[in-house]
């Protein structure tokens, strides 16, 4: 009986090891804020404690903390993430003035190959690099935002989806 009851059991974990999945992101994103949680489609990010949508995105396969910005224009890197990312910093030319939090600054306009969040990839994305100290935090501004079919933000989570 029991080896009958551990079979019914793997039978019905196979079955819905799609499902499990899901409901296992869901899980993990409600505990670890920033997670980026899929389903279906879409991909889903709960609020951080601090009010933010912190997303973990892979840019030119690298991963880089950012966040949500609807304010921002564009994506903003610091330089510090640009280094990482395997953009040439030593010859950018910051001819872009951009107002910030912390007021006015120049910055340079770059093209990222590819980002991607989850399940959703862009390539070709516009994108703004500040110089050191000008930004504490990487920004997912609308250059990535208005290429998704669509996103939304109801309560705390973030809904975003691509065209398929």
């Amino acid at each position: 009986m029991f080896w009958v009851v551990v079979g019914l059991l793997l039978m019905v974990g196979y079955s819905y090891r799609f499902e499990l999945r899901e409901a296992a992101d869901r899980v993990i994103a409600e505990l670890m804020p920033g997670h980026v949680a899929r389903h279906g489609q879409d991909v889903e990010i709960v609020r951080g404690r601090t009010g933010d949508f912190a997303i973990g995105a892979h840019i030119n396969g690298v991963l880089v903390p950012m966040v949500l910005d609807t304010g921002a224009t564009s994506v903003v890197l610091t330089q510090e993430a640009a280094h990482d990312i395997g953009l040439p910093i030593e010859v950018l030319n910051y001819t872009v003035n951009i107002d910030t939090a912390n007021g006015r600054t120049k910055a340079a306009s770059v093209t990222l190959d590819r980002i991607a969040v989850g399940s959703l990839i862009e390539r070709g994305v516009p994108a703004l690099v500040v110089q050191h100290g000008q930004l504490k935090n990487n920004l997912l501004g609308m250059s990535f935002m208005n290429r998704l079919q669509s996103w939304e933000v109801r309560g705390d989570r973030l809904r975003m989806r691509a065209y398929p």
